[in-house]
């Protein structure tokens, strides 16, 4: 059995988790930031990292004694070391070099966005080829994985992310941040009597594009606001969301269409979206061969577990690092 302790400080939440054979969470402590970045509509780097700073030995300390682990019983220390602020990124990869340091333990270095897809065997173990679709607040990819561990991307949005236009559009309709929830909520109250664009729908190709929709969503609110008429925002809410996941869905169909794989994975913040989850689970209805694997719920979101688990495939591999290790903001995968 392998013992890795994660640490994970990409953007606003600090997390250490120790995680077991890659699948087997013992523990995920987290200490989010939301309620100092909400009055700012977004995560101000600044005062992500200084929280950083406050909570990485209390969320090491909660994690090592969720456990009941003990650092002589652990084998390796994986980190986060991009894509993410730079500042945060620090936070947890200095944590992580002074632990294992201290305990002379091997560096493990992480992809932020292998983690998030890694989660998915958290749910059920992943059959290879595999298809995932990553969708978070800075990324929104269709990832093909031949192998374990091998990433390439196969579309991506051009613009915004879809986590982005959700967080968008909920400060645009003054929603608490972050929005994507709030918005997924209303969405199930009100009625699609909006028609907002689907970008390249029609065009040969994998890619996403969310800044045309985001644009129309302002120019609706703007408009009415000039008018002088009422937003019903439940509807709005629906609408938006609507256009999101049809976007979403039919480059996942193109791509499932053209890429016969064993495993289909959601993963990413917005891979909570309980609409996306479940249209997408009708879409694999017509693919028998290719099992659904979400990420369960509460891993899709930024945690040290997600890096513990891609964490074991690297250190099953021997990927290792040394003390000179440093952030890699603009990390990404291969596209091909």
């Amino acid at each position: 059995m392998t013992k890795i302790i994660a640490f994970e400080s990409s953007a606003d939440e600090t997390s250490v988790a120790i995680v077991e054979d890659g699948h087997i969470v013992l523990s995920n402590a987290v200490a989010t930031q939301i309620n100092s970045h909400q009055r700012f509509g977004g995560i101000v780097p600044e005062v992500a990292s200084r929280h950083h700073i406050e909570w990485i030995t209390r969320v090491l300390d909660d994690a090592l004694a969720t456990a009941n682990v003990s650092p002589a019983e652990l084998d390796a220390v994986a980190v986060t070391y991009g894509p993410g602020l730079v500042g945060s990124l620090l936070v947890g990869l200095m944590g992580a070099k002074t632990f294992a340091l201290a305990h002379n333990l091997p560096i493990v270095p992480v992809n932020h966005l292998a983690g998030h897809i890694a989660a998915a065997n958290f749910n059920q173990p992943i059959r290879y080829p595999a298809l995932a679709l990553m969708v978070s607040g800075g990324h929104t990819e269709l990832v093909l994985m031949q192998n374990e561990n091998e990433f390439a991307v196969l579309g991506e949005t051009r613009d915004d992310a879809a986590g982005e236009s959700f967080d968008k559009v909920g400060r645009l309709l003054k929603l608490p941040y972050p929005a994507g929830k709030t918005i997924d909520d209303m969405a199930h109250k009100g009625q699609p009597t909006i028609k907002f664009p689907t970008a390249m729908a029609h065009e040969d190709n994998y890619d996403f594009s969310f800044s045309g929709l985001k644009s129309a969503v302002i120019n609706y609110v703007h408009h009415a606001e000039q008018k002088g008429e009422t937003i019903d925002q439940y509807d709005l809410a629906t609408s938006f969301q609507n256009a999101v996941v049809d976007a979403l869905v039919g480059r996942t169909k193109r791509a499932l269409q053209d890429y016969p794989v064993k495993s289909f994975i959601l993963a990413g913040g917005v891979a909570a979206n309980s609409q996306l989850r479940e249209t997408l689970e009708a879409l694999l209805a017509s693919f028998p061969e290719t099992t659904y694997i979400p990420v369960p719920r509460q891993y899709t979101g930024d945690n040290a577990a997600m890096i513990g688990a891609a964490g074991y495939w690297n250190y099953k591999q021997g990927i290792f690092a040394g003390l000179d290790l440093n952030t890699d903001p603009g990390l990404d995968f291969e596209l091909i």
